[in-house]
């Protein structure tokens, strides 16, 4: 255990940024280091390797952190309220904007998610086809990194649009003088997320036209409405999609798992003068981005 004490001084001096993602990931690495010589980590079902994670299966289906019992940390199973999951976020510091926390009031998570789940506790859920709805922790993430770019009057395009919940939540972020777009390649998921936008507080804007969701290839993104303010993907590429960087807006922004079994969720940013920066905000764990085909396969 005294390795372990030390790891946790040494975590405790790193100057990283006080987000609870990245803080329950150093804690997961340093709890998995001290136990590894004794037992297995429960959060993967297997001996954790120093330097190596291992997972049961490589294409596990969390569209979450990679750490997913680590990440409930603010669960609220039991409490079939939408804004008591709202405040916990709040509580435990993954919300702090009074507009992330506004919107995600509005959208009640519970029209998106499969009749008979617990719409409100923090984590995953599968939704059909070999594809699932991320964590309110990770769409807190999402929209906190991507909040400046959907200000009213913004484009959004959300690729891997799922059961519709996130493009809702841009949707009210950009207004009706704004354009949040959907773009799912499964049309059994998208005539889904019609029918659950219409009975959400979006409703009013999929009527005008300024919401909209198609079938589509994510990876072609959507020219249509082009260029964006802001673009969130919602499964893990092997690399950045280069479309996807030519429909970006000077100013605008991506945010985007990239990788394959270790993923990176990456900030994508175009500057004024066009040039592209990237960097990484947090280790995650998504479907992977492919093509339908290959999704229904199961991959």
């Amino acid at each position: 255990m005294m390795i372990g004490k030390k790891i946790v001084e040494s975590v405790r001096k790193r100057k990283v940024a006080m987000n609870p993602v990245v803080l329950a990931y150093d804690s997961f690495r340093v709890s998995c280091y001290a136990t590894t010589t004794r037992t297995s980590c429960q959060h993967h079902h297997r001996p954790v390797s120093l330097s190596v994670f291992q997972f049961q299966n490589p294409n596990f289906l969390t569209g979450n952190t990679i750490f997913l019992k680590m990440q409930r940390f603010c669960s609220v199973s039991g409490i079939s309220k939408n804004k008591a999951m709202v405040e916990s976020l709040q509580h435990f510091g993954v919300i702090t904007s009074s507009k992330v926390s506004q919107v995600m009031e509005t959208v009640d998570r519970a029209l998106f998610v499969p009749t008979g789940s617990s719409p409100y506790d923090d984590s995953p859920m599968a939704i059909g086809y070999n594809a699932t709805i991320s964590a309110p922790h990770m769409h807190a993430t999402c929209l906190h990194l991507l909040e400046d770019n959907l200000q009213p009057g913004m484009h959004a395009l959300d690729i891997g649009s799922g059961t519709g919940y996130l493009t809702a939540c841009f949707a009210l972020m950009v207004g009706p003088q704004g354009c949040a777009v959907g773009v799912e390649h499964i049309p059994e998921l998208v005539s889904l997320a019609k029918e659950n936008i219409q009975k959400s507080a979006a409703a009013t804007q999929f009527k005008d036209g300024s919401l909209s969701v198609h079938v589509g290839d994510g990876r072609e993104g959507w020219p249509e409405f082009a260029p964006y303010d802001a673009i969130h993907v919602g499964a893990a590429a092997p690399e950045i999609p280069q479309p996807l960087i030519d429909q970006l807006k000077p100013g605008g922004r991506m945010v985007i798992p990239v990788g394959n079994i270790f993923q990176d969720l990456k900030v994508v940013d175009r500057n004024s003068d066009g040039s592209i920066s990237v960097r990484t905000e947090t280790s995650v764990r998504y479907v992977p981005l492919t093509s339908r085909e290959a999704q229904l396969r199961g991959y």
